[in-house]
């Protein structure tokens, strides 16, 4: 297994225009870590996933460089193949096929071995092991979806692409998805998920991407993420209404509620905790008591639609 430090793909300069003008990437610059989970986030139309399918090679890039575990996508086509994994978001089988044929002649793809034994463990794990002898065709839709996972691992890649994984799936089939994607993590594999289910995004991983119109706009750890570009919030509700706030208390980032009975305070996540100390003194100082309070943090999704919004701000105003 390759150390947590080395990136096991790296992407310089990518663009691509397609002959009708569209101009799906614009430079993109993104280093992905051996080991890691890294959730690319955008919306519709931004280039996800056109930019999975140039370094899957479906796609042949404009200009710019692509690397796999070292090897160019272009002039190593086969090497850089032969690491990775893709789970598309179309159901795309043959139908007629059997369950077992259909992932093992995807492993015969890419010039590996058999391996009955290495099939049997990933059908198991996907719970189409009951499944493996039943024509395709007879399979449900998530039974579908996990097919096209177990026929991405076929062949053991290193870094598997996960494109909307959970899209159409019930909440039961994601959660087992969740937990085959963090036993790959453990044993190894490095995997780069979209989607548009935010909470998958924050459940699962370690880094956050966020494209738009083609180009990358952020690249951060998730933590760190939150930490930053979180808001913190606490609702203070009072023992006497209030009718309004005190000159005391103007310096403080506080809302009144209509009713009076409530006082909302807003504070950046980043900020230490003494400054709650200070306020709560401030409110004794000024003779107000409460009876309970709450807080609550941004969530990943408030971050992303936040960002999103800034971003066509600062478009409309260029």
């Amino acid at each position: 297994m390759q150390s947590i430090m080395q990136n096991i793909l790296s992407v310089k300069g990518l663009s691509k225009t397609y002959d009708s003008g569209h101009q799906a990437l614009s430079n993109i610059n993104l280093d992905i870590r051996s080991g890691e989970i890294f959730a690319l986030l955008g919306p519709n139309g931004a280039g996800k996933t056109t930019l999975i399918s140039t370094i899957c090679g479906i796609v042949r890039p404009g200009a710019g460089q692509v690397l796999v575990g070292g090897h160019d996508i272009v002039r190593d086509y086969r090497a850089a193949r032969q690491l990775i994994g893709l789970v598309p978001q179309e159901l795309t089988t043959d139908s007629f096929e059997t369950v077992w044929n259909s992932v093992s002649f995807s492993r015969g793809l890419f010039g590996k071995a058999p391996r009955p034994a290495y099939i049997e463990q990933i059908l198991r794990e996907l719970s189409l092991w009951e499944k493996k002898d039943s024509r395709i065709m007879t399979l449900s839709g998530g039974m579908k979806r996990r097919l096209l996972i177990a026929k991405a691992l076929s062949h053991e890649p290193e870094l598997l692409f996960l494109d909307e994984p959970t899209a159409g799936v019930d909440v039961q089939l994601r959660q087992d998805m969740w937990a085959l994607v963090r036993r790959l993590q453990q044993g190894g594999t490095t995997i780069i998920l979209t989607t548009h289910y935010i909470e998958e995004a924050e459940e699962m991983a370690d880094r956050i991407g966020v494209i738009r119109k083609g180009e990358i706009i952020l690249v951060e750890d998730k933590a760190e993420l939150m930490r930053k570009l979180g808001k913190k919030q606490m609702n203070l509700h009072l023992a006497q209404k209030l009718d309004a706030l005190p000159a005391a208390l103007a310096g403080w980032n506080l809302t009144l509620s209509a009713d009076g009975m409530e006082l909302v305070y807003h504070y950046e996540a980043s900020q230490q905790g003494g400054h709650i100390a200070a306020l709560l003194q401030a409110l004794g100082e000024a003779g107000i008591a409460f009876s309970d309070l709450q807080t609550a943090q941004s969530s990943l999704e408030d971050i992303f639609v936040g960002l999103l919004e800034e971003r066509r701000g600062a478009e409309v105003s260029a």
